[in-house]
């Protein structure tokens, strides 16, 4: 009932909270642009998405929220799997890099909140249908994974890896004063044909590769393919943290993060 609940609430129109002016949401032909410029960058970055007020409120949430956080350090290879015996420990199949980070889940989000309102709006996902090529969008079946808020304060980093998914939604709600550089190097693997790209991956690890980096100011909205491209989050410094949201959906309804996963991003099942 909760997530029914929080539709029935929403009051706030998309237009107050999205510059649509800038952006234009449903235009073909800005659709069109999105959608090449994800194709042949991996990466698209709309700067000033979220009007001022609207970032004031979720940064404002984020803050009263924080307490609640659930902030954790993972050892991890780049492929986000148990090791395999048949390589070496510092083998690019195994090498462990670390991400630390706090997250709040979306039952800790409140139900007023500006960012339930874009969540669910059928405008923004027809956009994001359109440019992902997705046919609906649908939030999990879990009251954890659909909105959360990542922290990283000085100090904290997300290591170097692949996502499991085929794309990733966020929002950049507070820059750090310096670091916390969002890097990754396109085409570094082809998972569905099996191509893990150990020795280009090992290269990636030793420094050997000078990755493209993202810079998000706050309001900025980032949709990532990370699949096959390597990425991290460069560790974060001075004393602001870094505060960024992320907006998860599926392209089928039903759809649980898996209790192991859960315990693992947020500690708890429920």
């Amino acid at each position: 009932m909760r997530k029914e609940e929080d539709r029935s609430r929403m009051s706030v129109p998309l237009n107050r909270i999205v510059d649509t002016e800038k952006y234009p949401l449903s235009d073909p032909a800005f659709r069109s642009s999105s959608r090449d410029t994800l194709s042949a960058e991996g990466a698209l970055v709309l700067r000033g998405f979220l009007r001022p007020s609207a970032i004031e409120s979720i940064r404002r949430e984020g803050e009263d929220n924080r307490h609640r956080a659930y902030f954790c350090t993972q050892e991890h290879n780049a492929y986000l799997t148990p090791p395999d015996p048949d390589y070496l420990a510092d083998h690019p199949r195994n090498r462990i890099v670390v991400s630390s980070k706090g997250c709040i889940t979306d039952d800790v989000v409140p139900p007023e909140s500006q960012l339930r309102a874009l969540y669910n709006s059928p405008e923004f996902r027809d956009y994001l249908c359109a440019v992902l090529g997705e046919m609906a969008l649908y939030e999990y079946a879990d009251p954890l994974s659909s909105v959360n808020i990542h922290y990283a304060e000085p100090g904290q980093e997300l290591g170097w890896h692949f996502d499991n998914s085929s794309f990733a939604i966020t929002l950049m709600i507070q820059e750090p004063e310096r670091g916390g550089a969002f890097e990754y190097v396109k085409g570094m693997r082809d998972a569905d044909k099996g191509d893990m790209n150990f020795p280009g991956v090992g290269r990636v690890l030793d420094g050997d590769i000078e990755p493209n980096r993202l810079t998000m100011d706050a309001g900025a909205l980032v949709l990532f393919r990370g699949r096959n491209a390597i990425h991290r989050v460069a560790p974060v410094e001075g004393e602001r943290t870094r505060m960024l949201v992320v907006l998860a959906y599926n392209s089928a309804p039903g759809i649980s993060l898996s209790e192991s996963a859960r315990m693992t991003f947020y500690g708890r099942l429920a």
